[in-house]
């Protein structure tokens, strides 16, 4: 038994699956999870010392790559003077004041201590807001654990939804709508029905939680007019893309202005941090100032408010938003010509700094049902290949990989070289 598979044995003893999110778990990988003890720059070291090119920065936050020196200064600093208030402070002051200048668009942002608790509360102010109780989402965006979230298509009428989890009730599911993506006569029909009780449509703008589907400004655009023509908020899930596809997130990319929007990831810098924010009108609707209720004991942490802080700051001045999506571009790029090259049947689809490896498709990819049906099969067996060569991706066949300003030009070329090579071995393999 290796030492992985000991600690994994260990943890599921104490810990249900042994892990505490269930990614984590390599589930459907024919391996125990790699157990990792640091991390530097562009690298993760595991329990035995091995070092891999990390291509998952903590699925997101890690846009600096590990350890940033300059964040953690900072961070060692307030350490020294705060820990926990339960009290107002001046670090998440800075923090909110800092992104509220940067996106104009924004008056006011609460934080919260995760995507999922900005998620919950964004959906609750909705529906304190509007005075209306259903929500709109679209099948392969995840927005985090919420119950009402946790729903998929049910089958026969458009827009209707099942759990997609135990512990859901059939009353929480109903008042969800599912909708396909890139589809706007779907939504229509969906409006036309229900648009009366519809409180707000809620998308990942870029969605990269079920592979990368961008999608089209025109679809976006449809959004943010149907969801003012029926009084209705439009809610952008920016936790992945905010400050990482650009500084004003997707809202700036597409030129779509939403009335809520949802972060975290890159605004903690590595640490637990979430946050909601929008114009004066709807965020005044929460307490202490108006009817919906939200509350959070460590909710602005000062050690995630300064860590946050800071990794923004060093984004802005260092144009790093700008230099880590041209490094993506041209390793994705290199990486199509290369499975070109080479006579495989791959791509892979990037927008900023996301990218996701997947087989070769005649159209663009934007709804889930649109992704090749042998993906997950070649993945289980591309997954090992990736390990023995040094490269930390995510254990999970249909996550997204990302780049960090640590990835330099050179590990850029050696990562693209061991993907074709790993890829290469497969396919011949197989034939």
């Amino acid at each position: 038994m290796n030492e992985f598979q000991s600690l994994f044995n260990r943890s599921q003893a104490v810990t249900p699956g042994g892990v505490h999110s269930p990614v984590r778990a390599f589930k459907g990988l024919e391996q125990a999870p790699i157990f990792f003890k640091s991390g530097e720059g562009a690298y993760l070291n595991d329990q035995n010392d091995k070092k891999y090119l990390d291509l998952c920065s903590s699925f997101g936050p890690l846009i600096l790559g590990h350890r940033d020196p300059d964040v953690q200064r900072s961070i060692e600093e307030i350490v020294d003077k705060a820990w926990s208030f339960g009290a107002p402070e001046a670090y998440s002051l800075e923090l909110a004041e800092w992104i509220t200048n940067e996106i104009p668009w924004l008056d006011k942002i609460r934080f919260v201590n995760s995507g999922t608790e900005a998620v919950m509360t964004a959906l609750r102010l909705a529906k304190g807001f509007t005075g209306k109780n259903k929500i709109l989402k679209f099948d392969g965006c995840y927005h985090g654990h919420v119950d009402s979230m946790l729903v998929a298509s049910g089958s026969g009428l458009a827009g209707t939804a099942t759990a997609s989890s135990a512990g859901i009730s059939a009353a929480v599911a109903s008042e969800t709508l599912v909708a396909k993506l890139d589809d706007e006569k779907a939504v229509e029909e969906i409006f036309k029905r229900e648009g009366s009780d519809i409180a707000a449509v809620i998308i990942e703008p870029l969605p990269a939680n079920y592979g990368l589907l961008p999608q089209r400004n025109e679809f976006l655009q449809f959004l943010r007019k149907i969801t003012k023509d029926n009084d209705a908020l439009l809610i952008f899930d920016e936790v992945i893309s905010g400050f990482r596809v650009a500084m004003g997130g997707m809202a700036e990319v597409s030129d779509v202005v939403p009335d809520l929007v949802t972060y975290g990831k890159i605004i903690g810098g590595g640490f637990p941090v979430g946050a909601f924010a929008g114009r004066d009108e709807v965020m005044d609707f929460l307490a202490p100032n108006g009817p919906v209720y939200q509350a959070g004991t460590l909710s602005g942490n000062p050690i995630c408010m300064v860590a946050g802080l800071n990794t923004l700051k060093k984004i802005k001045n260092n144009n790093i938003i700008e230099n880590t999506n041209k490094a993506c571009e041209d390793f994705a790029a290199k990486l199509n010509d290369g499975f070109e090259k080479h006579g495989i049947p791959m791509q892979c689809i990037q927008m900023a700094s996301l990218f996701f490896m997947t087989g070769k498709t005649t159209d663009p990819i934007r709804t889930i049902d649109q992704l090749p049906k042998d993906h997950g099969e070649h993945f289980k067996a591309l997954y090992p290949k990736f390990l023995s060569r040094g490269l930390y991706v995510a254990p999970a066949a249909f996550e997204v990989g990302f780049f960090s300003a640590a990835i330099d030009s050179e590990l850029s070329e050696k990562a693209c070289q061991n993907i074709l090579d790993a890829c290469s071995e497969y396919f011949n393999e197989k034939r």
